[in-house]
């Protein structure tokens, strides 16, 4: 992903694609994405309607900025996946590359729902997980989640990914390093935080587990 300074919204997709170098039929799936977004969110809640407008900044970008943290990663896990974010948009964005994989592990049925109707739509290298996420055994490069639970309920939703090696990228908000306080008072663990591109108030906790587990 080129560098570039955060933009001002509303982001367009050739904004978006100027910031992340993302090729035609990239966009194209984005855009077709975004469609079916729109469609199920009369239906079911998947994302706050007043954030459609802001797709390319508020939800393309915001995902799409994972990548370049982690450029050799083939295989990730978006826990509480939701309505895609980031998995959805990390597998249009990834499917380029041989062995680029992702799996998205929503425990609401409906959820999935959707979410296997995108990932057939599109032809996504991406397996839907009707499941709780602690309760899976995937080995994965990266476990990610955006807006799924405060950093110290998430750490153990993670932990199984974290034994098998895996990094984690989790998208947060600005209320982070309260939720890295509370964390540390059950959890070992190693955190770098990063800026977020799409978002000054917004910031990326790059997570390494000790693999101590919780403390007593």
């Amino acid at each position: 992903m080129p560098d570039a300074t955060p933009p001002e919204a509303p982001l367009s997709a050739k904004g978006f694609a100027d910031l992340t170098g993302a090729d035609a039929r990239a966009l194209e799936d984005l855009e077709r994405y975004r469609a079916l977004l729109e469609d199920w969110n009369l239906r079911m809640n998947l994302v706050g309607p007043a954030t459609l407008p802001a797709f390319w900044s508020r939800h393309a970008l915001d995902s799409a900025q994972l990548l370049p943290l982690a450029p050799e990663a083939l295989t990730w896990a978006d826990l509480g996946a939701g309505a895609g974010l980031p998995g959805v948009v990390l597998a249009i964005l990834g499917r380029h590359r041989p062995g680029f994989h992702v799996h998205l592990v929503e425990s609401m049925s409906k959820r999935c729902r959707f979410l296997a109707a995108v990932v057939s739509e599109l032809g996504l290298p991406a397996s839907i997980h009707n499941a709780r996420a602690e309760d899976l055994d995937l080995a994965v490069d990266i476990v990610t989640s955006r807006a799924c639970a405060p950093l110290v309920r998430l750490l153990g939703y993670a932990r199984p990914y974290f034994q098998r090696g895996a990094t984690g990228l989790f998208l947060k908000g600005q209320d982070v390093v309260a939720e890295i306080e509370e964390a540390t008072r059950s959890w070992d663990f190693e955190v770098e935080i990063l800026p977020s591109l799409s978002d000054d108030r917004g910031r990326i906790l790059r997570i390494r587990s000790t693999g101590r587990g919780p403390r007593r």
